[in-house]
Order: C-alpha cells, then structure tokens, then sequence
C-alpha cells in the first residue's frame, strides 16, 4: 500500500517544461552503424513519450545481459540535450563509466555532433574534478558521465533534467534520491537494470516505477556457447583457453573465494593466479582482481584487461558488473556449484559482447544431483528472464540479488521470491482498495491508513540516519 501510494504520488508530479520531440533523434537512430531491434525502438518510445508528457519520468528499463541499453540511454540523453537541458549518467564503477564517456564521445563524432561531455570521477585529480565542475557549471546542455562523485555536494549542475542509473540494486534508493535532489527542478529519472526479475515481481519490488523490459538481443550478438564439466576437464579448458588467447582473444577465470580460508573450500584467486603462472606461457599476461583491493588497484587491473594488456583475468566476482570488454570470448567459473543462478547468468555476461563466437566453462565441483539440476537450467538457456523464474523455484530464502540496500522492502515475514504469488495478491488487494477509496477515509480502512502512516514515518527516519 506504502509503495502504490508513493507512485500515485510520483505519478503526479508535474513536468514544468516538457521537452520537444526531436526528429533529429530518428536520424541518430537512422545513421548508427547497426540496426536497434523491436524491443530497444519500443522502450525508446515509452521514454519518449515520458520526457514530452506533462508528468516527471521514473522509469526502469530491465534488459537482459547485451540486450543494448546503453544505446537507449545515449538516446534518452541526447534528447534532453537538444531540449538545451543536462543529463547526467551514473555508471557503477569507474572503468564503466569512463567505457561509457568514450562511447558517447566515438558516437557524437561518428554523428558529428558537437556535444559537450563530461566525465568526473572520484579517482580524478582535484584540477580534473574543479575543471569538470566547472564545465557542469558553464554548458546547461551538457552530458555528464560519473560514478558516485556526481552525488558528492561539491557537483553542483545547472540545468539537470535527466538522471540515468546503470545497475539500480547497487546503488540503494537513498542514493537515487540524492542524485535526483541535484536539480533546481525535479529531474527526470531513469534506472537501467540488467538483473532479470519476473515481471510480475518487478512491479512489486519497483512498484513506484514505470517498467519497460528490453526482451531482444541484437541480431549481430552470437549465443553464448555453454558447458557444465567436472574437474577433470580443468586441463583442456586451459588448452582451449591458450587457443583462444592465439587467436588474439582473452579469459575471464572466476573463483568463490578471494584468498584461502580454514572454514570455506574452494578455488581461490590468491593461490589461483600463482598457480596458473605455471601452467601458461610468460608471454601470456595474467591479472588478478577481489573485492578486497582498493579502488585505484581495481581500476588499472580492469583498465590493463580492457586494453588487452592483460589477457587472463582471475577474479572474484567483482567483475558481475563494472567492465565491458567485447575481446573476452571465454568465462571459466570454478566451483560454479557455489554461485546462484542468476549470479551465473551476470557473469556468463561479461562474454559475447564482440562479433565473436564466446563460450562460458562451468566446472561443478559437486557430486550432488541438486547441483547438476542447477548448472544443466544455465547450460540450457541464455535468457536471463526464464532462468530468474527458474531460481525462484530452487533457491533459499534471503534477497538473492541485493535489490535495493536501502532497506525499505525488507520484510520480517515474507520473502519476495518464495511469497510471489502472496505478494502479487496483495498488490491486486491494494489497487481495488485505492480504487475505492484513494484517501483511506472510509472506516474499514482506518487501521490501514495509521499502519501505512506509521510504517512510512519509520522509512523515511531510518532513510535519515
């Protein structure tokens, strides 16, 4: 009830200055070097019609794994800069973010479009960072591209129209919030979301949203090729990894563990990376990357992986989000008895972002039939969506992909995954009652209306804190 409320609210928030439709959008489209599929030109639509309507976006857009939102980002905020207002995209990591400054710098001058961009960083120097803030100052239609520095209170914008998020469920929702406090107005917002959730969970979990699904990969993307092998296979994966490397490709090896531990088995990347200096040639590079590392350690390994300076990464699995590199072909998941489904399926992702024929190695560690049954649903299928509903049915309790951290969806009794049906009910119960009586006046509905008031006030000071 809480969450329809707020997007009743939302929804009613009014767009001062709606924007133009431009028609020089159709030719960006028209002029790219590839096609955009069904799916990519009708998101592209809803979102269009939201920054011409009279009424403040707030919208999530859920693609699959190289479903191409990218593009449909750059769109979005191409249109609100040729309105003469600013957008401004927030990446998760800072070598996305800067793959994605490059991006729209190669697109504007494939176009020849004389657009100011700009990036700004944590890792930036102090002169880079005034310089960026002040051309956030001087260009009122500019594109900003950043990670959690474009929040920090010294990123002041001037004309902010338009936020896009990159991965929201890393973000949390007091994070959104700030960002999209930036603007002089209520900016427009947009979350792109790569993490598939069955849609009827989606409008639960994002019921304050408007959700539009990426459900297409462009034609150019080959399918991923899958197999689930045991241990014993580790010495031909390695041969076949050298091939790959020979033919001027790279390799993603992830483990579970960062460093060897008395109470955890398993493959880690400390011993890991030392070992498979034996097993290859020296003139093969090999990096190594783990949560634990600082920021600037991470950033140079992911930086030298992105320019072929290194050719196999071993990895915990840090990299799930945060790197694009279309020269990887290969992902070798030890242990990936140990992973979720959906945790599989991200990093499966990292691959098949090139023309070329890529191919994922799931070695399963387990003799357990339960764990053949998981493995073989991702050997089976490359569609994120299916195998999200496939892992409702298998896993445990607990919020499986870290969906906002903020905290305002936890439940003390129910599960969002387990409790889909339960939930889906209540959310029907909420629209008839809302129907029937928007203000909650009625006396039947007084109990709900002081538990709804009561349960917001503790969000809002717990969101606070």
């Amino acid at each position: 009830l809480s969450v329809q409320t707020l997007k009743n609210s939302t929804e009613k928030e009014i767009n001062d200055a709606p924007m133009m439709k431009i028609d020089a959008v159709m030719e960006f489209i028209n002029k790219l070097p590839y096609k955009l599929t069904n799916a990519q030109l009708r998101v592209w639509k809803e979102i269009e019609e939201d920054l011409s309507s009279n009424h403040i976006m707030n919208r999530l857009v859920q693609g699959d794994v190289g479903s191409g939102k990218t593009i449909v980002a750059i769109l979005a905020m191409f249109m609100c800069v040729m309105n003469h207002k600013q957008a401004a995209f927030m990446a998760p990591t800072e070598v996305l973010a800067k793959q994605h400054y490059e991006t729209f710098v190669n697109q504007c001058e494939y176009l020849g479009l004389d657009i100011p961009i700009i990036l700004l960083t944590g890792s930036m120097t102090a002169k880079q960072k005034r310089e960026a803030y002040e051309k956030m100052r001087l260009y009122p239609n500019a594109m900003i591209i950043g990670t959690h520095a474009l929040i920090q209170e010294k990123a002041i914008y001037d004309n902010l129209a338009l936020v896009i998020t990159d991965e929201q469920h890393r973000f949390g929702v007091k994070q959104r919030d700030t960002f999209s406090d930036k603007g002089t107005k209520r900016p427009h917002i947009l979350v792109m979301s790569a993490t598939p959730i069955p849609r009827t969970l989606a409008i639960i979990i994002y019921g304050d949203m408007d959700i539009s699904v990426i459900n297409q990969v462009p034609a150019k993307r080959k399918p991923i090729k899958n197999c689930v092998v045991n241990q014993g296979y580790r010495p031909k994966a390695y041969e076949f990894i050298k091939e790959q490397i020979a033919n001027g490709h790279q390799a993603y090896i992830i483990c579970p563990l960062v460093e060897a531990s008395e109470n955890s088995e398993g493959e880690n990347v400390a011993d890991y990376a030392k070992q498979l200096q034996h097993v290859f040639d020296a003139d093969i590079k090999i990096g190594s990357l783990n949560g634990k590392m600082k920021s600037e350690a991470k950033n140079k390994v992911m930086e030298q992986f992105s320019k072929n300076e290194i050719q196999i990464l071993i990895s915990s699995t840090v990299v799930e989000v945060g790197v694009n590199v279309p020269n990887a072909t290969v992902m070798m998941i030890e242990d990936a008895n140990k992973f979720g489904l959906a945790q599989l399926h991200q990093l499966r992702g990292r691959v098949g972002r090139g023309d070329a024929q890529s191919y994922c190695i799931m070695i399963n560690s387990s003799n357990s039939k339960n764990s053949k049954k998981r493995l073989e649903i991702l050997n089976n299928s490359n569609d994120g969506f299916y195998i999200a509903s496939e892992d409702l049915k298998l896993r445990g309790p607990g919020d499986f992909f870290g969906i906002r951290q903020s905290g305002d969806l936890a439940f003390q009794l129910a599960d969002i995954y387990q409790d889909a049906n339960i939930l889906q009910r209540a959310s029907e119960a909420v629209k008839l009652i809302l129907e029937d009586d928007p203000e909650l006046t009625k006396d039947e509905h007084k109990p709900l209306q002081l538990q709804m008031k009561k349960f917001m006030d503790e969000q809002i000071k717990r969101m606070n804190l």
